[in-house]
């Protein structure tokens, strides 16, 4: 999954075993503490396998827990810094729209989240997380009793499948695409299969993508997987109604099968939610309805969220922010407010920022080295916000995800601000002094900061640096964009599921490389692409954990397509208003689906 201005996903290893999914542990991230506390340390990592189980038939029954205190009624406001690109659920894969898009769209399954943060696959739409035969190559879900749309109309077995097969439409490009591909092939091969939807009439053949009655789904693999379960939890696995998709016009204008609805939408100023009068909560394990709306705005910096929830007055009383983190110029004086105690928290998330070399056109590896050596990860932290923000990374994997094993390949923890000598000496070696970098970053007041600390060290090693500054509202596009014409520039992912299957492919498989696709370095080495297909085929994913990390390790020092600098910590802050909000340890951001207005 993508953070926002970076990019993310979950974790839980799971094992095929009897045809039956049993989850693994894999060791913590690290962290401490208690979360909201007066202590400038994060809570403890939610991150891991252990804190994820698969739920049962009971556990997917409605309705969801009342928080307590809980009352309806009230307007939550929202303070956001960047628009949103697509409210489409086919095209979400940021942090920021997956969290707003749980109060609108149901997937097939989906993750309960408890006060403490344990997390339970359950069914969402589906009454369990599904059945699977064939030694895992066939999976059958049986949707729910009562599901309805905005409009009062039943949602349907073929609602789902419409929903599937528009994903292979050729102008669905940004959201994941592990059901699509594991139907119908690798890379983007699989749009071959109905390369124009369902628009013009044609569907999968049953034999793929079956719905033999209005109720039940049954997908065909064309492998086993272990994990389908939380593949179905994404949010492009759920219904469209055919009646009411506009194809492209679908991302101003979803019909909502969630507790809320698409009331107003101002692109790149606003959105305002209101009250679904045909969700029922009796079918829903996962979410509320308590506020009247939310009305969610763009255009907000990490400092102006800060003051007004800090300030706590007005509208802002009941307000939040999804994804702005608190600004870190003013990270002690919320720590200090003893009136920010209750309605705060620090919590680490399941993303890994990096730093990409464009590998079209950064084609000497000993410059990428060069590069790598430089990056100034220490400063880079501090710019963000210091320990309330990030802790150092050295290699490719999150510590979060099964089979993690501690790697350093260019001295980050005795250097963390970089080894200017060590890039010199790569650069003269190659030729290359004074090389230019095309260097891209959002023009947010952090990454504006961040800019001059990473110019200033790739100055020191010999680099001549070109900045480009991009508008944070487009910013995800362009870097997604194969011929964007920079060199280097950060992203953020977290796996979509803690094995690393979510990780090394789509950010690394060569045969994935195309506009919105997430393999943003451009790495195309056969070797990699070979070694990915060999472990994805370990049917036991457990056994291919650490093959995974040794994966990962040979293309960061092999390869170098990018640099690791930091895993993300997310410190946030809501008014004294709102109660029942909690942390979403899945998408890494305040979750919204249990808030309530005092």
């Amino acid at each position: 999954m993508r953070t926002t201005v970076n990019r993310r996903a979950l974790r839980t290893a799971v094992v095929l075993a009897a045809g039956a999914l049993v989850l693994s542990a894999c060791s913590s991230g690290g962290g401490g503490g208690g979360g909201a506390t007066d202590s400038a340390g994060p809570g403890q990592d939610k991150n891991v396998a252990a804190n994820y189980s698969l739920g049962t038939a009971a556990d997917s029954t409605g309705p969801a827990p009342a928080p307590s205190g809980a009352k309806k009624g009230g307007t939550v406001t929202v303070l956001q810094r960047d628009a949103f690109h697509h409210l489409d659920p086919g095209q979400i894969y940021y942090g920021d729209m997956l969290i707003s898009q749980l109060l609108y769209n149901r997937t097939l399954t989906g993750y309960k989240i408890a006060p403490d943060g344990k997390v339970k696959v359950v069914g969402d739409l589906a009454t369990d997380t599904g059945t699977s035969s064939d030694g895992g190559k066939t999976w059958k879900f049986t949707l729910k009793d009562g599901l309805k749309w905005q409009d009062g109309s039943p949602i349907t077995a073929q609602d789902v499948r419409w929903g599937i097969e528009r994903l292979y439409a050729s102008f669905e490009t940004d959201g994941p695409q592990y059901i699509q591909q594991w139907l119908s092939g690798e890379g983007t091969s699989y749009r071959k299969a109905l390369p124009d939807g369902p628009y013009d009439g044609k569907h999968l053949p049953s034999s793929v993508l079956d719905t033999p009655d209005d109720k039940t789904i049954v997908f065909h693999f064309l492998k086993p997987h272990a994990d389908v379960s939380f593949a179905t939890a994404m949010p492009n696995v759920g219904p469209v109604k055919a009646d009411k998709d506009g194809k492209q016009k679908y991302d101003n204008a979803p019909f909502s099968s969630g507790p809320y609805q698409v009331a107003d939408y101002k692109t790149g100023k606003s959105l305002t939610l209101v009250r679904n009068q045909g969700w029922d909560p009796k079918t829903d394990p996962i979410r509320t309805q308590y506020p009247d709306k939310f009305e969610i705005s763009f255009g907000h910096q990490a400092t102006d969220s800060t003051r007004r929830l800090l300030a706590d007055q007005g509208p802002d009383k009941a307000g939040m922010s999804y994804t702005n983190a608190v600004a870190p110029e003013m990270v002690e004086q919320v720590l200090k407010d003893p009136g920010t105690k209750s309605r705060r928290f620090i919590e680490i998330q399941p993303y890994l920022d990096v730093i990409n070399f464009n590998m079209d056109r950064l084609k000497d590896i000993k410059v990428r080295k060069a590069l790598a050596y430089a990056m100034p990860s220490g400063q880079i932290i501090q710019q963000i916000g210091g320990a309330t923000a990030g802790q150092l990374a050295t290699n490719l994997i999150s510590p979060s995800i099964d089979g993690y094993k501690a790697s350093d390949p260019f001295g980050k923890k005795a250097k963390p601000n970089g080894d200017p000598d060590k890039a010199r000496a790569l650069l003269k070696e190659a030729g290359k002094e004074g090389q230019e970098i095309v260097y891209a970053y959002a023009n947010t007041d952090v990454q504006q900061k961040v800019s001059v600390v990473v110019t200033q060290a790739l100055e020191r090693a010999g680099f001549k640096v070109q900045k480009k500054e991009i508008d944070a509202n487009v910013w995800d596009n362009s870097i997604a964009e194969v011929k964007n014409g920079f060199d280097i520039f950060r992203t953020g992912w977290g796996a979509d599921w803690p094995v690393a299957s979510t990780v090394v492919p789509p950010l690394y498989d060569g045969r994935v490389i195309s506009d919105g696709a997430q393999n943003y370095a451009h790495l195309n080495d056969p070797a990699v692409n070979k070694e990915i297909d060999r472990v994805n085929a370990i049917p036991d994913v457990k056994k291919a954990a650490p093959e995974w990390m040794k994966l990962a390790d040979k293309i960061l020092t092999d390869d170098v397509p990018a640099v690791p600098t930091y895993a993300n910590l997310q410190f946030s802050l809501w008014g004294s208003g709102l109660g029942g909000v909690k942390y979403h340890p899945v998408y890494g951001y305040p979750d919204p689906s249990g808030v309530f207005v005092k």
